[in-house]
């Protein structure tokens, strides 16, 4: 099965995976690496540095910039934007090697209108809630919210907010801490 197009959609990119879709008014640059089962929807723009896993949701008016890598099953939903310059200005040119890039760990969800500020990673599973501005690195299954994002609870893979034992009340998952943030265990 391989990549669809929308006949308004544009993809120059020749490393997309099966089953992809490229959505109308989508942009998909040359150079960009796009795994399998892959939905780009409406609007969104994948710059040609970009990385995005096997099963990423890219709603509808996301715009993925050079240097940003989202591992596999990452959810960004309507208007997420990502940064890749700290000190951007019209008059300077710069290289990739001048940008900062960002990575979204295998999982994670970023909700509508999040901000991503270059040079952060956002951890398994997390969660980052609509309109944040994650500023700093998010750990794995971190709730964040907020200008800035700060972390207001838990969150399990299955999308669940857990509770103090971190046993998932829908799933049953147990969780563990693991560095700053939770593995399941």
């Amino acid at each position: 099965m391989s990549p669809f197009v929308h006949p308004r959609g544009l993809c120059e990119s020749e490393d997309v995976g099966e089953g992809t879709r490229v959505w109308a008014f989508a942009h998909v640059l040359p150079g960009a690496k796009v795994g399998a089962d892959c939905n780009i929807c409406d609007g969104a723009f994948v710059e040609g540095g970009a990385v995005l896993g096997d099963r990423v949701t890219v709603k509808n008016g996301v715009l993925v910039f050079d240097g940003v890598t989202c591992e596999d099953e990452v959810f960004l939903g309507p208007g997420v934007v990502f940064t890749n310059d700290l000190r951007p200005r019209a008059h300077v040119k710069k290289g990739p090697e001048a940008l900062l890039g960002t990575l979204v760990r295998r999982g994670a969800t970023l909700g509508a209108g999040a901000v991503v500020v270059c040079g952060t990673v956002i951890g398994e599973h997390a969660f980052a809630a609509a309109g944040s501005v994650v500023t700093r690195d998010v750990p794995a299954h971190a709730f964040v919210a907020g200008n800035p994002a700060v972390r207001k609870a838990w969150v399990c893979a299955c999308g669940e907010r857990l509770p103090d034992d971190l046993r998932c009340t829908a799933c049953g998952t147990g969780h563990v801490e693991d560095g700053p943030g939770l593995r399941a265990g």
